[in-house]
């Protein structure tokens, strides 16, 4: 109620599903002070980085 969503929705969200709608998340992550946790969605990551370039230099690509 307080994130101002259907529980059906938020039910969607707790088990994952992917075509819930990104502001539903972000009212559930501000009602639980989680907000500045997204700032971290766009954080540097050196092993995924690595991980990526790795996968470019081998030629092989997903389809």
């Amino acid at each position: 109620e307080r994130a101002g969503i259907a529980r059906s929705t938020l039910q969607l969200i707790e088990r994952g599903e992917p075509g819930v709608a990104l502001s539903s998340y972000l009212k559930v992550l501000f009602v639980l002070g989680l907000e500045k946790d997204l700032q971290n969605v766009a954080a540097n990551d050196p092993l995924g980085r690595k991980l990526q370039d790795a996968g470019l230099l081998s030629g092989k690509r997903k389809r």
